[in-house]
């Protein structure tokens, strides 16, 4: 587990750290089978990272503001499990904390729903409407053609979700053609590094599934591996590259919205 969230620092933290000092705390993870058991049962997999999962995340974040943050504004995210935890952060822990929440720049809980519903349900949590607004949240749940086209259930959508383009930053469905996007971090299938690539990552949303739609190629898998995330994520997923597609973009984003929070 801690190896692997090496690899999810170069390939999502590494978006905020030209602009931010990146805290990133180890947590213990719920377990793929049984947050798909809870996801099964409720329809969504909150409850698979409401004990433990949170419970670290609560005593790393009240280790961060008590020992590091030093009073400064921060950027708070995540992507799938960990953007769940970021839900019930916004959702409890930033009420039971107001004056930090009052520093927040922005939260990043990319791949993971956030649905109309919870917006009226919690009206202290707001969702982007542009490019620049702070204390606003931002997400998007990527996705091929196909599964719009099959209306797929996925681990990470719900209804009444909302997602905002990672190009133009629009809620509604103007195309983004893949010459605005400024460049994708993708492994060298030479040597295996990570590189910034043109994968020709358009984007569009389709605000009646609350999904961001691209005609990108999606990575390699294996039998074994597809045979799992399309379970999970559809026929036509692309919840591992929500970062990895528009990863010039995001970072040019948090600089922007950085700038725009110390202007103010």
């Amino acid at each position: 587990m801690r190896e692997g969230a090496e690899g999810e620092y170069l390939l999502h933290a590494t978006a905020y750290a030209d602009s931010t000092n990146v805290f990133m705390p180890f947590y213990r993870q719920a377990g793929l089978r049984y947050a798909g058991e809870v996801w099964k049962r409720d329809g969504i997999f909150d409850a698979a990272v409401a004990d433990m999962p949170y419970g670290d995340i609560v005593a790393a974040l009240d280790y961060y503001f008590q020992h590091y943050n030093n009073g400064r504004p921060f950027i708070i995210a995540g992507h799938s499990q960990g953007s769940a935890i970021v839900k019930m952060v916004l959702k409890k822990y930033f009420v039971e904390h107001p004056d930090y929440y009052r520093r927040m720049i922005a939260a990043y809980p990319i791949g993971y729903a956030f649905t109309k519903a919870e917006f009226e349900a919690y009206p202290h949590m707001k969702f982007a409407t542009g490019e620049c607004d702070t204390g606003v949240i931002i997400t998007w749940n990527t996705e091929g053609p196909k599964n719009r086209e099959v209306n797929a259930k996925t681990a990470v959508l719900q209804p009444g979700a909302i997602s905002i383009n990672p190009l133009n930053w629009k809620l509604d469905g103007t195309y983004a053609p893949a010459s605005m996007n400024l460049g994708s971090l993708w492994p060298n299938e030479k040597t295996g590094k990570l590189e910034i690539v043109d994968r020709g990552a358009d984007a569009q949303v389709f605000p009646d599934r609350g999904v961001v739609v691209t005609h990108a190629k999606g990575e390699e898998m294996t039998e074994e591996r597809f045979a799992v995330a399309s379970v999970f994520f559809g026929p036509d997923g692309r919840h591992g590259e929500d970062y990895a597609l528009y990863y010039c973009n995001l970072k040019a984003n948090v600089a922007k919205r950085v700038a725009a929070y110390l202007l103010q």
